[in-house]
């Protein structure tokens, strides 16, 4: 008898749509240090969960954003990376990369903030690679989630950064 593989309904992302308050988080970018989310109030804030440091994919990712990190801050944006890897692995990744951003560490309780964005891989201990744009009021202007595999690049981002832009000039 031959049984159906029916997916998982926890591979299904749930990420938080445009429209909703982005939930605040407090989260170390070092062993010594804490970036809080509302501390961005007034100005977009990009959010680029990733599943863990030193993976191929994440890796070329973080590369493409570090390279771009100039375009975003044309916009006014502020960059912060988020895996569950803790701040000691984060140090080690950004300094091998040289990465010019904060990266998050969403370790104790594990993903407890990719939890809250409904971006949490609970079979894979990991969050998803998902991507969200928060306007200077808490708001979630834009999300993407991408397949795990595939990097996402940098196009929406900027795309959902200049409709910002441009609805704030109106």
């Amino acid at each position: 008898m031959q049984t159906e593989t029916i997916p998982s309904k926890a591979r299904h992302s749930t990420a938080l749509p445009p429209g909703t308050p982005a939930p605040d988080f407090a989260l170390k970018s070092t062993p010594d240090q804490t970036v809080r989310l509302s501390e961005f109030r007034g100005r977009p804030v990009v959010l680029a969960f990733y599943p863990a440091d030193w993976s191929p994919v994440c890796g070329d990712q973080m590369a493409l954003y570090n390279e771009m990190l100039s375009e975003f801050q044309e916009f006014g944006a502020e960059l912060l990376g988020i895996s569950v890897d803790g701040s000691w692995c984060h140090a080690a990744f950004c300094r091998d990369r040289k990465l010019h951003f904060p990266l998050l560490a969403d370790f104790e309780p594990k993903g407890e903030v990719a939890k809250l964005y409904g971006v949490y891989r609970a079979q894979d201990g990991t969050c998803e690679r998902a991507l969200f744009v928060i306007d200077g009021e808490g708001i979630i202007h834009w999300s993407y989630v991408s397949p795990v595999g595939v990097n996402p690049g940098a196009d929406g981002i900027l795309s959902a950064l200049e409709e910002l832009q441009n609805n704030s000039a109106k």
